[in-house]
């Protein structure tokens, strides 16, 4: 793992500063790109206005479509998967930044956020090219602001930390299409199907079941996102649900979309 002195130093063609301690990072990575599990010594607004990434931190992984966007504080490991070609922009904020807009006691934690219509447009603007310093100043607080109105974590899969609820996780994890009864996973780890319950309950906030749907979920928005062309009932078949319908209902409590709407949109 390592510790990046600046994290826009590979990238200076991308790369802007506003002079008072944020850096705006514009860059592209192809599907299947992996930033190995680092650190910076800055906080960051991770957004792909294109495309969709994993996030992944000791707490758990962020699937990150083009409408969520994932805030990394400070020092924090964490790796990035792309799953689809995107289009990255990245907000870069030095602490003394954040402690001069007295917001850092709140941005102490990872967090996913669902980006509004306010937000997008934010960060976009900011990457539009224009250098009066005051407007710039203004979209970044704007956009630090709209963090607190926009957490969302329906697309964070929770990895627990106890050995055997983690290898029951990557039992899951590994084939997350497959149905898993809980009395199964609880004897491939040595333990009972009780004990597993309550494990997952305390280690994650969700019960196996709704942990196993999440995973689910989140297997799908990956298929989607890096295959062109999918089909939906056949997709559907291979998690597991009975019917299109049913799957769609599970995927937009989730994602906020139908799964077609969100094929179309990545």
């Amino acid at each position: 793992m390592s510790i990046e002195e600046m994290p826009i130093a590979a990238i200076r063609a991308s790369h802007r500063t506003t002079g008072d301690g944020v850096h705006l990072v514009a860059r592209r990575y192809r599907k299947g790109v992996r930033l190995h599990t680092h650190m910076h010594r800055e906080a960051q607004l991770v957004f792909a206005a294109k495309g969709t990434m994993q996030v992944t931190t000791p707490k758990g992984r962020w699937l990150v479509p083009p409408d969520r966007a994932v805030w990394v504080p400070p020092r924090l490991e964490h790796s990035i998967d792309v799953l689809a070609d995107i289009e990255m922009r990245t907000l870069y904020f030095d602490s003394a930044w954040l402690a001069r807009e007295q917001r850092s006691d709140s941005l102490e934690v990872e967090f996913v956020v669902r980006v509004s219509r306010l937000l997008h447009e934010t960060i976009l603007a900011l990457f539009d090219g224009g250098t009066d310093p005051d407007r710039t100043g203004l979209l970044t607080r704007l956009a630090v602001l709209e963090l607190h109105h926009a957490e969302d974590s329906t697309t964070f899969i929770p990895l627990p930390h106890e050995p055997r609820c983690r290898r029951a996780a990557d039992i899951v994890l590994a084939d997350p299409t497959a149905s898993h009864e809980i009395e199964a996973v609880a004897r491939a780890v040595g333990t009972s199907a009780r004990t597993l319950s309550r494990l997952f309950s305390s280690e994650t906030q969700l019960s196996f079941k709704s942990w196993c749907q999440r995973a689910r979920i989140a297997a799908a928005i990956e298929k989607l996102s890096m295959e062109a062309s999918v089909s939906i009932k056949q997709l559907a078949a291979d998690l597991g649900y009975a019917s299109v319908p049913a799957f769609s209902h599970a995927f937009r409590q989730v994602t906020g979309k139908t799964p077609t709407q969100f094929s179309d949109a990545k």
